[in-house]
């Protein structure tokens, strides 16, 4: 199991001190969500062989699965992201779905996803990587989200049936969303490339919160995932404070 920051954890800090300080916090990569904000892809990539850790995520650069009409622009994001990936050495690329649209039955735009990622399928597999959708809660942070549930968002990845199409689970969206956390992010473990980690309620580092994250990183650990799990959460503290925290108080217990 292989831990990351998620850029934004140092506000107004570029990734190149988000990479030293992922070095710094032993570590092993960086989520960096919009990679066409980076600017020159080389340079960057020059700068993660010097520090000796890099870029573990990103995004895709156009979201909308549920929308048919779409389509085209959502594949064409995808290949862009691909080649920016190639030049990155990221393997995992985050996809949201998009929201909900008016008027138009749920079942269709399932489908609509399913065909759209299966059209992504081939991309990932030649490239090598994976692409992964992202369930989000509708309760508190993102109103509306199609993909919200843990058995649903399964279901899609198995319809589309392609080992580069996979899920990450956020720990904070699904307790929000149905609770049940260690049953399903460890129940659905063949279908998720990597997690996301926060506290709720807040959204800050885990420890200041309701969830009992050494269960919850036992229990995925148990299950032999060897995949990164991002620390996607605001701080309550200095951030290298908070860090330290996190790994003496839950780390410490887990690895």
């Amino acid at each position: 199991m292989k831990f990351s920051l998620c850029i934004g954890a140092y506000p107004g800090k570029d990734a190149v001190y988000h990479l030293e300080k992922v070095k710094e916090h032993g570590f092993q990569g960086l989520e960096y969500y919009a990679w066409w904000e980076l600017g020159d892809l080389k340079k960057l990539a020059a700068e993660q062989e010097r520090i000796g850790v890099g870029l573990s995520a990103t995004c895709t650069k156009f979201i909308s699965l549920v929308d048919e009409s779409l389509r085209d622009d959502y594949l064409e994001g995808v290949r862009q992201t691909i080649e920016a990936c190639r030049i990155l050495g990221v393997r995992s690329i985050i996809s949201q779905t998009g929201n909900v649209l008016d008027g138009v039955p749920r079942d269709q735009q399932r489908q609509a996803m399913v065909e759209t990622l299966k059209r992504c399928a081939p991309l990932l597999e030649e490239a090598g990587m994976v692409l992964e959708v992202e369930p989000l809660n509708g309760l508190v942070d993102h109103a509306g989200h199609f993909l919200q549930r843990s058995d649903e968002s399964v279901d899609v990845i198995d319809q589309v049936g392609s080992p580069n199409v996979k899920l990450v689970f956020d720990v904070y969206h699904q307790q929000i969303t149905e609770g049940n956390v260690i049953r399903n992010a460890t129940g659905y473990i063949d279908r998720i490339n990597h997690y996301h980690i926060a506290d709720n309620p807040g959204r800050k580092q885990p420890g200041t919160g309701e969830m009992n994250y050494v269960n919850i990183l036992r229990a995925i650990k148990n299950t032999g995932f060897s995949g990164f799990v991002g620390l996607e959460c605001g701080f309550t503290v200095d951030t290298d404070e908070a860090i330290q925290q996190f790994k003496e108080d839950i780390l410490s217990q887990v690895l």
